[in-house]
């Protein structure tokens, strides 16, 4: 199998535009943001298992005595009350994904033991799921243009879109359309900690969730206890830099597929050019030949892109082959897939969790100009995938809309331990991230490496499964440039991960927006 990300990716992130850490981002965590609010538990209406309530806290935070927004709050208690240690708070990432349903879902995500030593908590973060989310009128969504642009006029149409667009949806949304960003969420964060009667946070999350963690640490570095961080963002990045390595680590995962089907006879493309299917269909969806089977609807080249990123999330590399297979004539997969992207949304509204990232991110381009430089790149470094299709669905719609939580260098001040871990071959967020993430908040960070494949790597082998729980029970960090190899089936501990729709379904939700 060829793998160049490696061996590529530090160099292009000269690209990225690393900025200082800001006042915004000096506080010294010894101050409360809140009152210690209570929690109202009562059994969840859809999973009466787990106990469900409310938070409320400032839309914005400069203004503690202001309007309020209501979080969703869920959680399941240890199942060892004289074994627990307290409330370990979880994300799942996304920006969207909603910490009630991975509450939900827990007893299928985690180990018993962390299950018995703690109470697992989830909140929909705010402007997501259940904690007022932003949202647009699906009539103004729906005039959305064509996400990959194509010339200065494409751009330009963006353009006015945009500007239609946020101004319907902070319309729609209120005033907590702008004040969504991660270091908003954080502050959540920690009034939650409080409201738990916790005295310091512990906290596990994932993908984007790993960025209201980062902020934390920054923000209140004296109140953590534990930040379990897996696959993580880098929010240093600048959008040449976000952009480069995204591109880097879905070619790299693509190729990680393609080394497995010249070698795996359980592939159905095992003895053929899978290079050359995959360049023909991408060809064919650039002429609008390209047709998805299972409804006939024409398929875009960035649709069919995306199937090469959320395929190797888990990586499904059966599924992915049997896609592949289907699109090219062959027969239909075992499990369907919906069509990936983003498309029009039936009802009145529609959801836009970008914003989270919009503000997160600067991922605003100048012009056309600009825009095309940016894709020459990242064709350049994926000559197989062309560009990481998440970012390239986004960028658009963050025209016309402030960063307010500009991207900036890590900086942690606190005593406490950081774990934070990553796949060699994570097709999201790449390895690269998590390194510079570690190295950016210095020696009290600790970076685990997968040595395998796909996004979040606890759950995945026992190795590092054991690392993260034995951190965030005993605090106890491995030794710096820790790797764990990819073990055994039978290592596997989380069965979930092996049923299907094995495709990630938070990113299929990402990108296509539900309705209300």
């Amino acid at each position: 199998m060829r793998s160049r990300f490696s061996l590529v990716a530090a160099a292009f992130l000269a690209l990225a535009t690393v900025l200082p850490v800001s006042a915004a981002h000096a506080d010294t965590g010894t101050t409360h943001t809140t009152t210690a609010d209570t929690i109202a538990w009562a059994p969840c209406e859809e999973v009466p298992e787990a106990e469900c309530g409310t938070l409320s806290v400032p839309i914005d935070w400069s203004k503690p005595a202001g309007a309020k927004v209501d979080l969703a709050v869920a959680r399941r208690k240890a199942t060892d009350p004289a074994a627990r240690i307290g409330s370990l708070v979880i994300n799942p990432g996304g920006p969207g994904g909603s910490g009630v349903e991975a509450v939900y879902g827990a007893p299928g995500s985690y180990t018993e033991e962390l299950q018995r030593r703690f109470d697992i908590v989830g909140f929909d973060p705010r402007g997501v799921g259940r904690s007022h989310p932003v949202i647009c009128s699906a009539s103004v969504y729906n005039q959305m243009p064509h996400t990959v642009m194509k010339s200065q006029a494409d751009f330009d149409a963006w353009n006015t879109f945009t500007k239609k667009l946020h101004a319907d949806c902070r319309a729609r949304t209120g005033p907590l359309y702008d004040h969504v960003d991660s270091t908003d969420v954080a502050r959540d964060l920690d009034a939650l900690r409080a409201a738990l009667g916790e005295e310091k946070l512990t906290y596990y999350g994932i993908s984007y969730g790993t960025l209201i963690g980062q902020m934390y640490a920054e923000l209140f570095p004296g109140r953590v206890r534990a930040l379990g961080l897996d696959s993580n963002m880098d929010h240093s990045l600048g959008v040449a830099g976000f952009l480069s390595t995204e591109a880097l680590a879905v070619e790299d995962a693509f190729d990680q597929f393609v080394g497995w089907c010249e070698q795996d006879t359980s592939c159905v493309l095992h003895g053929q050019d899978v290079r050359a299917i995959w360049k023909s269909l991408r060809e064919k969806a650039q002429r609008g030949e390209l047709v998805y089977p299972s409804t006939g609807t024409k398929m875009t080249e960035l649709q069919l892109i995306y199937n090469a990123a959320l395929g190797n999330e888990g990586p499904d590399w059966q599924t992915l082959s049997q896609v592949i297979n289907w699109l090219n004539g062959g027969a239909e997969p075992e499990w369907v897939p919906p069509l990936p992207g983003r498309g029009p949304v039936e009802g009145d509204v529609a959801e836009l969790p970008t914003t989270i990232l919009c503000q997160d991110y600067n991922l605003r381009v100048r012009n056309y100009t600009e825009y095309a430089a940016l894709m020459r790149v990242s064709n350049a470094l994926a000559p197989d995938t062309r560009y990481h299709p998440y970012p390239i669905d986004d960028l658009p719609i963050c025209m016309n809309y402030p960063t307010t939580n500009p991207p900036h260098a890590l900086k942690y001040t606190g005593e406490a331990p950081l774990l934070l871990g990553n796949s060699l071959h994570d097709p999201a967020t790449p390895w690269i991230w998590s390194a510079n993430a570690a190295r950016q908040l210095g020696s009290k960070a600790v970076l685990l490496t997968y040595e395998g494949w796909g996004h979040r790597i606890y759950g995945k082998d026992k190795c590092q499964t054991d690392i993260f729980d034995e951190y965030l029970i005993s605090l106890k960090v491995p030794p710096h440039g820790t790797s764990c190899a990819v073990g055994t089936p039978e290592e596997s501990l989380l069965k979930q991960r092996s049923q299907r729709p094995a495709w990630p379904t938070d990113r299929l939700s990402w990108a296509a927006p539900g309705t209300k």
